[in-house]
């Protein structure tokens, strides 16, 4: 068994007054969204077509910086959900919702990944093919449109491109506790410059910024680095095969990683197409801000990672201790991975409940391995085990990690009307 078992971990539903939050959570589709009166798209169809296609694009012609591709991800889905959210009443919502959501996503995916533009506008005119002509669809294309434009306009500039997220950064002295590069590879910091991006939601990247790390000689340190000590070592004799499955299942990035389970949310969503365009757009405008979070605690604590201080550090140092994994190149506290997965939690615990139906996994990093999840919970709890069975992480910096994500999302949450509306450009008179 670990040295330190993992946290206790809370569900996230949020007792929001906000109408977004309500919609979103409604057990059936609102009465205010009746379905088309006319032939159209099955209910759902065009917003998991949409999906996909932002997972293709992303995939295909990505950025160099996780950050980068999360802002691609809000930018297209905040703008699909402002524009829906812009449909009137009556039997054209669904249609106009629907075109609306299609054509946001698809000016908004040209825009940042204009190779993928044959494709893209081959998606479009499907969509808009399955969609009966008419006045509905011509205003939801037009408001797609338009709030694509608008959104991008609004985040140019924003210091989320891959050259300013990977900024230089001033490697400290060597120093007992002090980040240092580290092996195999020795890279250089990675995602310095996150820390200074302009966020969604968050006021400043230190809003909620963790309190400090253990301090090197205390209790907890000690228990911290003997359970990676034993657990996280390449040729560990405690860990267990079912242990490594989990951290190699888990070493991937977080959003090729959680792009399935926010799929299976949305894809059991019970709302209306602007419910799901914004149940998308909340979880990855939260997944940006916590990432910038994410860096200011880190490059404020600049704790070094377990490995350079099992290899040199003042307890029993063993200089040919090697992670089963190799450690990413930025600070130990707090937990990328696990931020991410507070935060993930969070958004779908409130929008879509805490339990679902069982769901299967694969991870590009495990190939031929299936995992199956019943709650989100399960993500975050595997996340958090599986960085320290890497050995690139201490269980306190997940925890700390997961504590940030959480708090960050509930901001983004409760200011889910100032993402989604207060700020789209309206229709003129």
């Amino acid at each position: 068994m670990p040295l330190s078992g993992p946290p206790r971990l809370r569900p996230a539903l949020l007792a929001a007054g906000s109408a977004v939050l309500l919609a979103l959570t409604a057990a059936a589709p609102s009465a205010a969204a009746p379905p088309p009166v006319v032939p159209g798209p099955a209910a759902g169809s065009v917003v998991l077509d949409w999906y996909d296609a932002t997972a293709r694009t992303v995939a295909a012609a990505g950025a160099p910086a996780q950050i980068a591709n999360s802002r691609t991800w809000a930018i297209g889905w905040i703008a699909a959900a402002r524009a829906a959210r812009e449909a009137p009443g009556g039997p054209g919502r669904g249609r106009f919702q629907d075109a609306a959501v299609a054509s946001a996503v698809h000016d908004a995916l040209a825009a940042l990944a204009p190779s993928r533009r044959a494709d893209l506008d081959a998606a479009l005119a499907a969509t808009l093919g399955g969609i009966p002509d008419g006045p509905a669809e011509d205003r939801g294309v037009a408001a797609g449109s338009r709030q694509a434009a608008a959104l991008l306009a609004e985040r140019a500039g924003d210091g989320l491109d891959p050259a300013s997220s990977n900024a230089p950064f001033s490697v400290p002295a060597a120093a007992p506790g002090v980040w240092q590069p580290t092996p195999d590879g020795y890279a250089p910091a990675a995602q310095y410059g996150n820390r200074l991006g302009r966020p969604f939601l968050l006021e400043r990247a230190d809003q909620f910024r963790p309190g400090p790390p253990p301090a090197l000689d205390s209790r907890r340190y000690r228990a911290d680095l003997a359970e990676v000590r034993a657990y996280g070592s390449a040729d560990s004799t405690v860990r267990t095969p079912r242990q490594t499955e989990t951290a190699t299942f888990w070493y991937g990035g977080s959003l090729t990683l959680f792009t399935e389970p926010l799929r299976v949310a949305v894809a059991r969503s019970h709302g209306s197409a602007a419910d799901r365009a914004s149940l998308v757009a909340l979880f990855h405008a939260a997944s940006v801000d916590t990432q910038i979070a994410t860096s200011d605690g880190k490059y404020t604590y600049v704790r070094w990672r377990p490995v350079t201080a099992i290899r040199s550090g003042a307890i029993d140092p063993d200089p040919a201790w090697r992670p089963l994994h190799q450690t990413p190149a930025h600070p130990d506290y707090p937990s990328g991975h696990a931020t991410y997965a507070g935060s993930a939690q969070t958004v779908l615990d409130a929008l879509v409940g805490p339990v679902t139906a069982p769901f299967e996994l694969t991870s590009p990093t495990a190939p031929g391995v299936r995992r199956t999840y019943t709650a989100w919970s399960g993500l975050t709890r595997d996340n958090v085990d599986a960085r320290v069975w890497s050995g690139i992480h201490t269980r306190t910096a997940d925890e700390a990690g997961v504590r940030l994500g959480e708090a960050v999302a509930r901001h983004a949450l409760r200011n889910a009307d100032r993402l989604l509306g207060g700020r789209g450009v309206q229709p003129s008179p």
